[in-house]
């Protein structure tokens, strides 16, 4: 009996001694905190709902590029301009996929739609349908006359709003504007299925992901037969929108793009990304407010406000993040990124919350400045690894510049037109500017202000 115990136990060693000698070289990881057994490095994110901030705090003890584990899976976080840059450009293709959870693949038709698709020739075509076609700065400018009467309608709301003495929720105001115009953009007109019933369905996509999806597809399809009808009849706006360019441009055909219902719906809904990004920028006019007429220097007074107004979107999106891990990459192939081994699959979270925030970055001002902005060339453009409000590389969202479009209009008219006050007994320095829980950092409490009539809107 001793001898088939010594025998099993020389065994085991044996066996022990084989793996040990056949495994793979030791990857050098980059450093992070201490992890326990299951659930990795849960137990240090859990001090603060707001993971960005948690993390930032890690990054100063570990640096910029610093591994955690959510369970077993391993993540990259990116805390630095230099890191970012290295992820998102150096690396650029091998970082170029995307991370996508069960309830997002079943939304995007099992991760098929530009955002979440995989890195590979099919995003490459959709990419380009979005960046060349759909979105070019063309169709924006053409989506010129939705804006205004948008805006118009709008203004007239709030016009209401002050001729009656009432107070506004415009944090919900700004955010059914930017999608009611987004919705005229992609339909083309006003139409039943008009803003609030497809968002609706987006608001409980997490709850019932799959149900939401097919409800949406069915909308889609019966404005999309609808536009078709209206082409058909002869309606001449219909090709403004991007359901129109869809119908009467066989794009993708011509682009190798398998031609389906699907496909078109998948391309549309898409182009929703990042164009509620900018709806934060209503965030600091408390603070703001007064500085848009302060003189300017060689500034003709006409053009102070929208200067001012630019520098204040710019800030707003550097203190306030839309996305404060863009959305999240993964990784393609074993790398080395700044000395460290970056294993297969490991997913990528580039801390912009963190980046924007650096006080060797922008400055040691804390505060809402502005001013930071006049004497630099930074942009939305995803060169300036500083500021990465929409990303950058390949990933980069494709629809800034008409979202940038539709927030900058509403926000100078609401300038223009309207005084603003806090409630009563409320103060500029007591307006909670925090950021609610969850991937995306809406404010945690809406911002109500009373609207005074200063310039009348036309037919208000």
């Amino acid at each position: 009996m001793a001898d088939q115990v010594l025998v099993a136990v020389l065994l085991v060693l044996l066996s022990k001694l084989k793996s040990s000698l056949s495994a793979k070289p030791k990857l050098n990881l980059p450093p992070g905190p201490w992890t326990l057994p299951v659930i990795g490095s849960i137990h240090h994110l859990i001090a603060n709902p707001l993971i960005y901030r948690t993390l930032r705090g890690l990054a100063q003890k570990h640096g910029p590029l610093m591994t955690i584990r959510l369970g077993e899976a391993p993540v990259l976080v990116v805390s630095s301009p230099e890191a970012a840059r290295e992820v998102l450009k150096t690396h650029d293709t091998t970082f170029a996929d995307r991370f996508t959870n069960a309830t997002a693949a079943a939304i995007s038709y099992n991760a098929t739609d530009v955002a979440l698709s995989p890195y590979g020739e099919r995003w490459r075509q959709l990419r380009k349908i979005c960046v060349l076609e759909l979105l070019s700065a063309v169709r924006v400018q053409s989506f010129r006359r939705i804006r205004e009467e948008e805006v118009a309608r709008f203004m007239r709301s709030v016009a209401a709003s002050a001729a009656a003495g009432d107070e506004m929720d415009m944090s919900a105001a700004i955010f059914w504007f930017i999608y009611d115009a987004f919705m005229r953009e992609c339909v083309g007109s006003r139409c039943k299925y008009q803003g609030s019933r497809i968002m609706q369905m987006l608001a409980t996509a997490p709850r019932k992901a799959l149900a939401c999806r097919d409800r949406m597809q069915r909308v889609l399809e019966r404005v999309m037969k609808e536009k078709k009808e209206a082409m058909d009849s002869g309606a001449e706006t219909v090709h403004e929108s991007f359901v129109g360019f869809n119908l009467a441009n066989d794009v993708y055909t011509m682009n190798n793009v398998m031609a389906t219902r699907r496909c078109r719906i998948i391309t549309v809904s898409a182009n929703g990304q990042g164009f509620s990004r900018t709806g934060s920028a209503g965030r600091q006019w408390p603070r703001c407010r007064p500085r848009c007429e302060k003189p300017s220097k060689g500034r003709p007074q006409s053009s102070r406000m929208t200067f001012y107004l630019k520098l204040v979107i710019k800030e707003t999106l550097r203190m306030h993040s839309h996305l404060p891990f863009l959305i999240p990459r993964r990784c393609r192939k074993t790398s080395r990124v700044m000395g460290y081994d970056i294993p297969e699959g490991t997913t990528v979270l580039i801390n912009v919350w963190a980046i924007c925030r650096d006080p060797q970055v922008l400055g040691r001002s804390r505060g809402v400045q502005p001013e930071r902005f006049e004497s630099n060339n930074m942009d939305y453009k995803g060169t300036n690894y500083e500021y990465l409000p929409f990303g950058s590389g390949r990933r980069m969202c494709p629809g800034a510049t008409l979202g940038l479009a539709n927030i900058s209009l509403a926000l100078l008219s609401l300038l223009y037109h309207f005084d603003w006050k806090l409630c009563d007994g409320v103060e500029p320095k007591d307006v909670d500017v925090r950021e609610a829980v969850g991937i995306i950092a809406n404010k945690r409490t809406n911002l109500v202000l009373r609207p005074v009539t200063r310039i009348a809107p036309a037919n208000a």
